[in-house]
């Protein structure tokens, strides 16, 4: 490799292992869950007139996505949408709740879990990567563990923002979803001006309270045992990982969530399935 390219990886190994190191003490921190219902973005965007954008895509090719977060949360999102408008931008949320079913689904997507090996092939210096490996970065980039997936106590949003004036985007390095070296949010291989609109974004959204996550430059979550753990409160985590229902708006808490969605014996034949398609053999 040249010398740039090893300095990206030895870059991508120690964020992703500072990262695995911040979610397993998340794993300890106490969380009580209050069993507060969610709320629409959307239709309280609509309600207060605020220009939001909402993605089309579906997660994992097959889930809709569920715009719907902790009800006390929409006005914080509501307000940043507001401040962007006013400052010419829209913003533009790309992810909202997610069910079990849908993140369990997210970490195997061929798309996605293809991703993540090749992060560790790479780390790997081309070589096939243990189980272990994927494993421990699927920990990171996907939330392998419900008690670690703040998408799933309805606490977090990922954003991407966007122009007013002529819609396109205000570029951060990479646009939403990205796998590698530019993932971090204090990534040192994007443009001073990339930065700069990671710093600005990520102002707005603290502005209404909101935690950015170091390990990835989109998302951003509040209440919860990670807010609670960085922001050193000393109080716990008030939402929980929960299984939401949208027709009472009632939540359950999740009691298995230290429970992999994937574990290393599932892992073993996902491996060699992506190996295969990344070397363009039949499955």
């Amino acid at each position: 490799m040249v010398a740039d390219e090893e300095e990206r990886v030895v870059f991508w190994i120690d964020h992703m292992e500072r990262s695995y190191e911040l979610l397993a003490r998340m794993a300890l921190y106490p969380v009580v869950e209050c069993g507060e219902p969610f709320g629409s973005i959307p239709q309280a965007a609509k309600a207060a007139n605020v220009e939001m954008l909402f993605s089309e895509t579906k997660l994992g090719g097959m889930f809709e996505r569920i715009f719907f977060i902790r009800e006390s949360l929409v006005d914080d999102i509501i307000a940043v949408g507001r401040t962007m408008n006013e400052r010419g931008w829209v913003l533009k949320i790309e992810e909202g709740y997610r069910t079990r079913d849908m993140q369990t689904a997210l970490g195997r997507a061929p798309a996605v879990f293809d991703l993540i090996v090749r992060t560790c092939i790479r780390e790997c210096r081309g070589a096939t990567p243990p189980p272990e490996l994927v494993q421990r970065r699927a920990m990171c980039l996907v939330a392998n563990y419900p008690k670690q997936a703040s998408h799933l106590f309805g606490a977090a949003v990922d954003v991407s923002v966007f122009r007013r004036d002529d819609g396109t985007e205000v570029s951060r390095g990479k646009p939403y979803l990205e796998m590698s070296e530019y993932t971090p949010m204090q990534s040192p291989f994007v443009s001073e001006q990339e930065q700069a609109n990671r710093i600005e974004i990520t102002q707005l959204m603290e502005g209404r309270g909101l935690l950015h996550y170091p390990g990835e430059f989109w998302h951003y979550n509040k209440g919860d045992g990670l807010y609670q753990m960085v922001n050193k409160t000393g109080i716990a985590g008030k939402y929980g990982a929960v299984d939401w229902d949208p027709v009472t708006n009632k939540v359950s808490p999740i009691t298995d969530d230290l429970s992999p969605f994937m574990s290393r014996e599932q892992i073993i034949p996902e491996l060699e399935s992506a190996m295969r398609r990344l070397a363009g053999q039949p499955q």
